[in-house]
């Protein structure tokens, strides 16, 4: 039954009674309301399971309730009582179902069956696993490797992915996209450049010694909620918490902590921003080189009246490269413009710095608020900027923290899963197993879109993931799947994305995390890397959907044997029969992370070794590197005097991850029953002549040919900064053009794609 889509502010807390109540509606709603209480009981803890959604650390002292609302989301998402049985594909065709909301396929509950689509009937139906691994093995036998890609989604543990890589390779390229291309890649790139690590270099325990923390482009309340716990210590011990953000989000306003009974019986709420300004979508660049501004103007006038100094010029003469230069770019930036391009005034800024250079030990948080615009590296390399100006790298307390988003996204780069043959040990994956790996770059999320519209790519095989749904240019996309020759989709559950298939095509249903995998050795557990660069066991508890389920690691064992002629020297079969066996391959491949892998995970996990935590840069130059902005604009594609033009940021619900829709409410935002909303300044709506309330259609503001339209969008009112609008991904995939990406890293610039209104009539 459709809801009646209704829009009411919403005036509480981040957590809170509302989390508690979120919380039961799924597990009820997924018949889960007393089992999936006490299975969360497990959740995050060393003996239990990892969560199956976002990669924020674990505590090495859990609490009682160590899950946050949509981690107990996910988990009642993947435990449910629902299954997709046969008769379901018997009634509904492929091309029916297309039809169908994000929210309505995966709302069917687990898929049970190795499927096959029959073209005829327009109907996916059961197959054989033989069959299908020797149908597909056979497929890819007749194709050039090169024209094939095989995609991993961040939730595939660490043995998968090594596995999965390992597989591509012994085949014959290195076109491994994942979900990092769509999110951090530009952090991969960026960081490497200024510090030498591709990664963040903050552990949980330095929240507790940081004095100030700067908070860009994430909203921790729908994205990674557990770090608000963290954050509320922070809070409550008196460190400015200060926000960088164009849309007031509620989880960086108030908390209430479901943890903590006196707080939930007497509604006592903690502050968690101490300022928060909101910058325009794309004034990130403008925002911080203000930062650095006024803190160089305020050095120069300490040091000349003899006191203290606002720079850490010890740490920039020993530690750094390139400050000059950059000194001088920031004294030389006109404040006019620093103030038109972020949106925030002078005052504001050099209000914030002189905070920041009277803090001994800074945090610097960001998200893909900084990594998903044209200049996305800019945006990291100006935050990293900014922290070594005080040498906020390398000591307790301080240093730079990407939040990733999949549980195991930052993982799977780490054992392989990765297009770039220089971030992979081949050399020793061909001494490990003695065949002559692809040294050719393969192709990233953007580059295989590219090559599947052009007709270059000819088959793709998918570990997980929602990718048509996902992935920019959502109508050429699914214009241009259909001519490739063989697509395969490995999942748990129902998505968009198996609705838009090749000529042959297969749906092979895999276990969930949380399920117990029984193999030839007895119950397994995989392992995974949270975004601190920590290694931790998973331990699945729950009975398996049915009989019919495969591990990951067994279907890509099998596409693997079906597909390579045998090598002694991999032995797919007794990697399957115990994962221990795969564990010790990733510690002969990749022996200084690694090392002892099996000991060292079962005695609480381990943090891969991360050079930049010890000040050691491995950088081009030997030290950590400033960079100097080329432009105030991270978006280079739109007139920004034209005053029809918004700039359109797309964002989660508190009722999402991802592509995944756990239900049609938005909390925190205030909307209910609907996700086909457009968030815009009320003098924006009074400017263009709408009204709240009313219907409107976007369109990409670009000339390239295009023709992009998304709409049925209902105008809400709301606290954004003008020139700025926001609405859900991925209803807006359509309206980004696949050239609309970060240069440098090509991730999808979906924080700010220059958008048209058109009223309904």
């Amino acid at each position: 039954m459709a809801l009646k889509p209704q829009i009411t502010p919403y005036t509480g807390p981040a957590g809170g009674w509302g989390s508690l109540k979120s919380v039961e509606t799924a597990l009820l709603r997924e018949d889960r309301l007393i089992t999936g209480n006490a299975l969360l009981l497990r959740q995050n803890k060393p003996d239990g399971f990892s969560c199956v959604s976002c990669s924020w650390g674990k505590p090495g002292r859990p609490r009682t309730f160590e899950y946050c609302e949509n981690g107990a989301k996910a988990t009642a998402w993947e435990i449910t009582r629902k299954r997709v049985r046969s008769r379901f594909f018997e009634k509904h065709t492929v091309t029916e179902l297309r039809g169908w909301s994000d929210y309505a396929l995966e709302a069917q509950g687990r898929l049970l069956n190795p499927m096959r689509l029959d073209h005829v009937t327009d109907r996916w139906v059961p197959v054989s696993w033989e069959s299908a691994f020797a149908e597909i093995g056979a497929e890819l036998k007749k194709l050039e490797p090169k024209t094939t890609v095989f995609y991993a989604s961040g939730r595939a543990a660490l043995e998968t992915s090594y596995m999965w890589g390992l597989f591509a390779r012994l085949y014959g390229h290195n076109n491994l996209p994942d979900s990092s291309n769509m999110c951090h890649e530009s952090t991969s790139v960026a960081l490497p450049q200024a510090i030498g690590a591709p990664v963040g270099t903050i552990m949980l325990k330095d929240f507790a010694k940081a004095d100030c923390i700067l908070f860009f482009g994430q909203n921790v309340g729908s994205n990674s909620p557990r770090m608000l716990h963290p954050l509320q210590a922070a809070s409550k011990r008196g460190v400015p918490i200060i926000t960088f953000n164009p849309l007031r989000e509620r989880g960086l306003e108030r908390f209430t902590s479901p943890q903590a009974p006196l707080e939930m019986l007497t509604g006592a709420e903690t502050r968690i921003s101490s300022q928060y300004h909101q910058v325009k979508a794309g004034g990130d660049i403008a925002a911080i080189l203000g930062l650095c501004k006024a803190l160089l103007a305020g050095d120069d006038a300490a040091t000349a009246a003899g006191r203290k100094p606002w720079l850490d010029h010890a740490f920039i003469a020993e530690h750094t490269h390139g400050f000059q230069d950059f000194a001088d770019a920031a004294r030389e930036a006109d404040w006019p413009a620093l103030e038109l391009r972020s949106g925030l005034t002078r005052p504001a800024l050099e209000g914030v710095a002189a905070i920041y250079a009277h803090a001994q030990a800074t945090i610097g948080i960001y998200g893909m608020g900084l990594t998903q615009h044209r200049a996305g590296l800019e945006n990291v390399r100006m935050l990293m900027n900014l922290l070594l100006l005080r040498g906020n790298v390398g000591k307790p307390g301080a240093g730079v923290l990407p939040v990733r988003g999949h549980s195991n996204v930052q993982g799977q780069r780490t054992v392989g899963i990765s297009e770039k043959p220089e971030l992979v040990p081949l050399d020793m994956l061909a001494k490990q197993y003695r065949f002559e790996p692809p040294r050719e770059t393969g192709m990233n999320t953007v580059e295989a879109c590219e090559g599947i519209i052009a007709g270059r790519v000819q088959a793709f095989l998918g570990l997980g993931g929602n990718f048509i749904r996902a992935v920019p240019e959502t109508v050429a996309m699914e214009e241009a799947w259909p001519r490739l020759r063989l697509t395969v989709q490995i999942a748990t559950k129902l998505n968009r994305s198996h609705l838009f298939n090749g000529e042959v095509a297969f749906l092979l249903p895999c276990l969930g995390r949380i399920e117990v995998d029984q193999q030839a050795s007895g119950p397994q557990l995989v392992t995974c890397e949270d975004t601190m660069t920590k290694v931790h066991a998973s331990q699945g508890t729950v009975v398996p959907a049915g009989p019919r389920l495969r591990s990951e690691p067994a279907i890509v064992a099998g596409l693997a044997k079906a597909t390579l002629s045998p090598n002694p020297l991999v032995p797919w079969d007794a990697w399957v029969g115990d994962y221990g066996l795969v564990r010790d391959a990733i510690a002969a491949t990749y022996p200084e992370a690694f090392h002892d892998f099996n000991t060292r995970v079962f005695k609480g996990g381990f943090h891969r070794p991360l050079p930049a935590r010890q000040r050691v840069w491995k950088t081009d130059t030997g030290r950590a590197n400033f960079h100097v902005p080329t432009s105030l604009r991270t978006d280079l594609d739109t007139d920004l005097e034209r005053h029809d033009v918004l700039q359109l940021l797309t964002i989660r619900s508190n009722d999402q991850f991802n592509t995944t829709i756990y239900g049609m409410e938005d909390r925190f935002r205030g909307v209910s029953g609907t996700r086909m909303v457009l968030f815009i300044n009320a003098q924006d709506i009074a400017r263009l002549g709408l009204r709240d309330g009313g219907t409107v259609a976007l369109t990409t503001a670009v000339e390239d040919g295009v023709a992009r339209r998304v709409g049925g969008f209902r105008i809400v009112a709301y606290d954004i900064p003008k020139g700025c609008c926001a609405a859900y991904y991925p209803e807006c995939n359509p309206l980004i053009p696949l050239w609309h990406h970060a240069e440098g890293s090509k991730v999808p610039a979906a924080k700010s794609i220059p958008v048209n209104l058109h009223a309904a009539p």
